[in-house]
């Protein structure tokens, strides 16, 4: 009996068919994965935006330009009070700064102290300038003899004309201030007999303790 084998052959082609499609959707699917993987692994390039340079510090803003480097002085405080002036002017009562300062004073009753000593005094005082380089008034100049001893001497009331000057400069927590540390006196009737010769008093006076203390005062 003979077996007839002709559909083999039909079978193995189909089977090779199978096999090359399979080969190329492996090939296929190779390429593919490949491409992704290569897109995947190199990154885009991205620009990077231009930094815009830092303008130089030296330069100053806009919002400044114009200002001043110094700021204006304020009325009142020591700044204030670099030069002298009438309002900023006193007479210090004893010479002593840390006493009574004076302004334009009438001096009444029994005066004004001059001195530490309590030995000369202004009395009834019109001022007729008040600036701040000098102070000339009229009115009464009382002095002691100091015979035998200032606390028993006599006491003399001579007219005069009082100037003051050289104002120096006094600091204080307060703020600044300027003291006359000089006097100059006219007699318009002269003096006593008893206060002529070596009893005169002193003319010009130089306060000299005054400006030692307000010199050290702004030190």
């Amino acid at each position: 009996m003979r077996i007839t084998n002709a559909p083999r052959p039909r079978q193995v082609a189909a089977w090779a068919s199978l096999a090359c499609i399979a080969v190329l959707l492996t090939a296929c699917n190779s390429s593919t994965s490949a491409a992704a993987s290569s897109a995947l692994s190199t990154p885009t390039a991205v620009s990077t935006p231009s930094i815009p340079s830092t303008p130089s510090t030296s330069a100053a803003p806009a919002s400044l330009a114009g200002l001043p480097s110094t700021p204006a002085s304020v009325p009142g405080t020591p700044a204030a009070a670099s030069s002298p002036t009438g309002a900023d002017t006193f007479l210090a009562a004893g010479q002593d700064l840390n006493g009574t300062l004076l302004h334009e004073p009438a001096c009444g009753g029994f005066g004004c102290a001059l001195s530490g000593d309590s030995t000369t005094f202004l009395a009834n005082m019109k001022w007729t300038t008040w600036s701040g380089s000098e102070a000339v008034g009229a009115g009464t100049y009382k002095i002691d003899d100091c015979r035998p001893n200032c606390a028993a001497g006599h006491v003399y009331p001579v007219a005069t004309v009082v100037t003051l000057g050289q104002p120096v400069k006094v600091c204080s927590s307060s703020g600044t201030r300027w003291v006359w540390s000089h006097a100059s006196f006219t007699f318009p009737d002269g003096l006593p007999q008893a206060l002529q010769g070596q009893n005169a008093p002193q003319n010009p006076w130089t306060f000299s303790s005054l400006s030692t203390a307000a010199q050290q005062s702004c030190s």
